[in-house]
C-alpha cells in the first residue's frame, strides 16, 4: 500500500516533509526555492488526503510511518509539520532510519494534562470533531483561521491556507475524524528521553495552536536537540518566514557529523 510522494530538488541530501491536519504536501510549495538545490524533497500526501484519498494506508501512525518508510531513503532528515509532526516523532520513537528529525509547530502532545498545561484544552479538538458531522467547510475554516491567528502576516497566511486546502480535492470526513482523533489522544513524550538521533524544534512564537513552550519543554527533554522560536510567526512559518525555516533546517544538516 502506498502513498502519493512527490519528489523536488536535486541537492546531495534527503528530506521528508509531512504535512498537518487536512492539508497535504503542496502546501510546503515556498519551502521549495529556498531548498531544492541541497535536498531531494519528498512531500508526502498522508492517508485521505491530495492525491492520496483514494489510498487503502489507514490514517494511523504506524500505517503512516510503515508507509513512508517504505517510499523515502533512509538517510533523510524528517520533518513533520502540526499532526505530520507526531508522524515523524513516531518513526524516530520507532527507530525508523533517518539522519535526523524536525519538528515544525508540532509537539508530542497536543492537549493539555494534568503534568502538561501548555497543551490545548481537549475540548477545542473535540469541538472540531463535532462540526465535522454538521458543517466541514466551516469547521474547516474556522481550524484554519486558528492556525492563522496570531502572525504577523495572518491574512496573507489564511489566504494561503485556503487557497492549498482544497486544491487537490476535498479530504475524507471520516479520515480528517481520524486526524483529530489522533491529535486529541496521542501522547509521545515517553519517547522522548530516548531519541538517538539530532532533533530541531521550530516554533512560532505567535502560534496559538501549538504553545512554543509546550516545543522548548519537549526539546528540553530530548537529547540532541535544538529549539528555534520564530519571533512574528504563527502556526505555519514556512508560509510566511520561509527563508528562516529552511535556514534551521540547513543549520541542523551542518551540525551533522
Amino acid at each position: 500500500m502506498k502513498l502519493h510522494i512527490q519528489t523536488h530538488g536535486h541537492g546531495s541530501h534527503e528530506l521528508v516533509l509531512i504535512h498537518g491536519w487536512a492539508m497535504h504536501g503542496g502546501v510546503f510549495a515556498p519551502l521549495l526555492p529556498y531548498l531544492e538545490h541541497d535536498f531531494r524533497l519528498h512531500l508526502v500526501d498522508l492517508p485521505g488526503h491530495g492525491h492520496s484519498r483514494e489510498s487503502a494506508v489507514p490514517l494511523t501512525l504506524d500505517a503512516c510511518v510503515d508507509a513512508i518508510t517504505a517510499q523515502v531513503p533512509d538517510t533523510a532528515i524528517w520533518c513533520g509539520w502540526s499532526l505530520g509532526g507526531l508522524v515523524a516523532l513516531h518513526a524516530a520513537a520507532r527507530s525508523v532510519p533517518m539522519q535526523a528529525l524536525t519538528m515544525l509547530c508540532a509537539t508530542p502532545c497536543f492537549v493539555h494534562r494534568h503534568d502538561w498545561p501548555q497543551g490545548m484544552p481537549a475540548q477545542v479538538f473535540a469541538d472540531f470533531a463535532h462540526g465535522l458531522h454538521h458543517d466541514w467547510q466551516g469547521t474547516l475554516d474556522r481550524f484554519l483561521a486558528l492556525e492563522a491567528f496570531g502572525s504577523d502576516h495572518a491574512k496573507e497566511e489564511l489566504r494561503s491556507l485556503r487557497e492549498s486546502l482544497l486544491s487537490r480535492g476535498k479530504p475524507a470526513l471520516s479520515v480528517l475524524a481520524d486526524g483529530l482523533d489522533i491529535l486529541q489522544n496521542i501522547d509521545l513524550r515517553p519517547a522522548l528521553a530516548q531519541l538517538a538521533i539530532a532533533n530541531l524544534w521550530i516554533a512560532g512564537r505567535r502560534d496559538r495552536l501549538v504553545n512554543p513552550h509546550a516545543m522548548q519543554a519537549a526539546a528540553d527533554i530530548s537529547p540532541n536537540s535544538r529549539f528555534v522560536n520564530i519571533e512574528h510567526a504563527g502556526h505555519a512559518p514556512f508560509l510566511t518566514h520561509a527563508d528562516e525555516v529552511a535556514r534551521s533546517i540547513k543549520q541542523l544538516l551542518e551540525a551533522q557529523p
